[in-house]
């Protein structure tokens, strides 16, 4: 699969030459190459490699050209002669001979230059995912043998790729010739130009004759990757830079690519007209809808692009507005090329990379989507993925199916679009089980209430350990979580768990310590529990997720024991003004006190105020120099029994 529909479908200017030297064959191979246009750049640059003219230079350029055109064997050869020529190159170089290095199996010579790729750049996202994962064949092969895949039946010996569901349609993107004695070729790959064709699927998703999409929003160069609205009345689409006749060119007089918006009127493709976030200076592409279509996601080299392309999100309004767009940030985005996603109803999203660890060229990769952004990212597995470049991948959701593309070998073209059935879900499943017992004698403990919060402390599940003190959660592989146990004569735990990355279930016993406390007027219920302080935030008042845990155990008392009150007291170390410090620690009491009414219990059981620093435990008053661990004594929140 080609670079230039991967982000930048680039229309460069032909330059011509004619040269007598092997040096100004070379020049006037490196002036095609500036312009992209590759294919005509490698023959040049290979003629006189065969002739035994060796350059540093050239050699970077026949690489990358064929790199740039995922024609990774010949790269991995062209890369061996630079790094045969110097050892010493600039951390890109590393990354791209270990990528062509894996594509043709040689994995440990490819580990070795990824050894040398994260020596040299620690802070590089893709360095450290390798660094962190350096196991990650054993997740794809975890994630592998999931899929039933054939041939799409629309495949010609040109590129074909880049699918969109549209009605019982599959619109695609295809190079073929159509017969035009005058059409025009790609400089950067050799092929024609690509335009969106159409083809009539069934329920197994067998395609019918290939059609030509739409006159209106096919064009004299490229057009890609569309996505369709549910009604079918409105398509956003992939253009070179170019709309009623005019071409437009970033600063160095090159066509970049921009998304585009059509919508259908008496059946006909009209009012074509480019997004507002679009720019002659840089490209975005490869459009896809959330399922609510209030979110367009997109790849993009805009400013602020963390690597080669990023993926991004923009929010549309109800009036057809857009917003800003929003790069997805550092756990999706490397400082490779992420591209190509597609988001489903179940909070999925597919992406392409070269980024993320894989087998090789392009792999796709699945996300979860939630309030703070993607998270637990997987590559999908060696069905779909391979040592070549395998990309724009769609599924429903509800039948399992979809189509993905790839230049794998064994295709009809350049690139080819392959339908596939999932058999097996990706999603990994993990539970979490253990027995409760008594930590003095080991004996079980059935009936035990067992509480699970994420690692924002949102509440998830609630169980009950059975007869034989055993408990169980269903949990997601690769998350923190954080489980309490609490019965009745017991001292309530917590204990924070982190889940494997594969299927699988994680054993967490939990020992509980009999409570010996036994509290009357006067005494610190606090103390029984272990609540030292109720955590706020820095010169804040407002509960904490891990002071409410503490604060539920003084609920749960209070709920017990329906005669009891108590006297809640904050207090503060003596840093900070004497007046401050009172004026704090009295709304921190007052907030308590909030948070306990607001959960069931009658203001007329609780009494509070803030002490401030006037009730210091140790001698770490103003001007005496103390420890940290000495000021945090005196920081501290009590729960005095005032009846009972």
């Amino acid at each position: 699969m080609k670079n230039y529909i991967l982000l930048l479908m680039l229309i460069p200017v032909a330059f011509s030459s004619n040269s007598y030297s092997q040096e100004k064959k070379v020049a006037s191979a490196d002036k095609k190459y500036d312009n992209y246009a590759y294919i005509n750049a490698i023959k040049t640059y290979e003629r006189v490699a065969n002739k035994g003219y060796r350059s540093e230079d050239m050699f970077k350029k026949l690489a990358n050209a064929f790199y740039f055109n995922s024609q990774f064997d010949k790269a991995a050869k062209w890369y061996g002669e630079l790094f045969a020529m110097n050892a010493q190159l600039e951390s890109e170089y590393y990354y791209r001979y270990a990528q062509c290095l894996k594509s043709i199996g040689e994995i440990e010579q490819s580990n070795k230059m990824l050894d040398l790729f994260y020596e040299k750049s620690k802070n590089d996202a893709r360095a450290k995912l390798y660094n962190n994962a350096r196991d990650y064949y054993k997740e794809i092969k975890a994630n592998s043998g999931r899929y039933k895949i054939e041939d799409a039946g629309m495949n010609s010996k040109y590129s074909d790729y880049g699918t969109a569901f549209y009605q019982n349609k599959i619109v695609y993107t295809t190079a073929r010739d159509t017969g035009n004695f005058c059409q025009r070729k790609h400089k950067w790959t050799g092929q024609h130009f690509t335009n969106l064709y159409s083809s009539d699927i069934d329920k197994d998703y067998n395609s019918g004759k290939p059609q030509k999409f739409s006159a209106k929003i096919n064009s004299k160069f490229h057009e890609s990757t569309p996505v369709f609205t549910k009604d079918g009345n409105t398509v956003y689409f992939t253009r070179n830079n170019y709309i009623e006749g005019k071409k437009g060119k970033d600063a160095n007089k090159t066509t970049l690519v921009k998304i585009y918006k059509a919508t259908l009127d008496d059946n006909k493709w009209n009012n074509i007209t480019e997004l507002p976030f679009n720019s002659d200076s840089y490209s975005s592409a490869h459009p896809a809808l959330s399922p609510d279509e209030k979110t367009l996601y997109f790849a993009s080299d805009m400013p602020g692009t963390l690597g080669q392309s990023d993926i991004y999100k923009v929010k549309i309004d109800k009036d057809g507005k857009f917003g800003s767009p929003e790069n997805l940030g550092p756990t999706i985005n490397t400082e490779g090329k992420e591209t190509f996603p597609f988001v489903t109803d179940e909070d999925e999203i597919y992406f392409a990379s070269d980024g993320h660890p894989g087998l090789g060229g392009l792999d796709v990769f699945m996300g979860k989507i939630d309030d703070s952004g993607v998270s637990n990212i997987q590559n999908i597995g060696a069905d779909v993925n391979s040592s070549f470049d395998d990309f724009a991948y769609i599924i429903d959701t509800k039948s399992r199916r979809g189509y993905f593309s790839s230049n794998k070998e064994g295709g009809k073209g350049s690139d080819d679009i392959y339908k596939f059935l999932e058999t097996r879900r990706l999603t990994c499943l993990q539970e979490l089980f253990g027995d409760v017992t008594d930590l003095a004698t080991g004996e079980l403990l059935p009936n035990t209430k067992l509480s699970l919060y994420d690692n924002k402390f949102n509440l998830v599940d609630t169980v009950y350990s059975d007869q034989e003190g055993l408990y169980t959660f269903n949990v997601e592989c690769g998350m923190i979580y954080n489980v309490r146990a609490e019965k009745e004569k017991y001292t309530t735990k917590e204990v924070s768990i982190t889940i494997p990355k594969e299927n699988g279930r994680t054993n967490l016993p939990i020992a509980l310590e009999k409570s010996e406390c036994v509290v009357t007027i006067g005494d610190d219920l606090g103390k029984c529990f272990g609540i030292k302080m109720i955590y706020f935030d820095l010169d804040k008042s407002d509960i904490r997720p891990e002071a409410a845990l503490d604060l539920e155990k003084i609920l749960d008392v209070l709920n017990q024991y329906p005669n009891m009150k108590l006297d809640i007291r904050s207090h503060t170390d003596s840093r900070q003004t004497f007046k401050y410090n009172e004026e704090l620690s009295d709304r921190r009491a007052k907030s308590t006190i909030k948070w306990l009414v607001r959960n069931g219990i009658n203001p007329n059981r609780l009494t509070g105020k803030g002490y401030g620093e006037t009730q210091l435990v140790n001698g770490c008053s103003d001007g005496v120099e103390c420890t940290e661990e000495q000021h945090q004594m005196n920081r501290r929140s009590e729960f005095i029994i005032s009846a009972l």
